[in-house]
């Protein structure tokens, strides 16, 4: 059910797409209990020009390999389940593809389960689930 959106300067190879999307995709599995080929990930990448960020906001170093991971989820896991996806996102991307953990910015939207479609114009996740009007 996650949805994630990476941004990044343009420039990057796509072995290196898929390490952040893989990495990320693992993570999302290992501590938020995501379920297997629950996958839909984008990459946005920018010109120098329309990537701006603090280069030191929070006294944190950041570089022009600055990530901006952006998962849109369901509103359901505590601070603890979040920490541990942050962490653990940091060190698969330090990993592979050999990302800085300073240049990971990672930010959770969290909705509702009934504002998902899968697809067929059904809410999957609403409850009670609505079933669609006979002709």
């Amino acid at each position: 059910m996650p949805m994630t959106r990476i941004s990044l300067r343009r420039g990057k190879s796509a072995a290196y797409h898929a390490a952040l999307m893989d990495g990320i995709y693992r993570a999302m599995r290992e501590t938020f209990a995501v379920p297997e080929d629950d996958r839909f990930m984008m990459i946005h990448e920018h010109e120098a020009e329309g990537f701006a960020y603090g280069a030191t906001y929070l006294g944190i170093a950041r570089s022009d390999d600055l990530v901006i991971i952006q998962i849109t989820c369901n509103d359901t896991r505590d601070a603890a389940q979040k920490t541990a996806l942050y962490r653990r996102i940091a060190d698969r991307l330090d990993r592979d593809p050999g990302l800085r953990p300073e240049d990971v910015f990672i930010n959770l939207v969290e909705v509702k389960a009934e504002n998902w479609s899968f697809g067929h114009g059904h809410a999957q996740y609403a409850v009670p689930h609505v079933p669609e009007p006979t002709a």
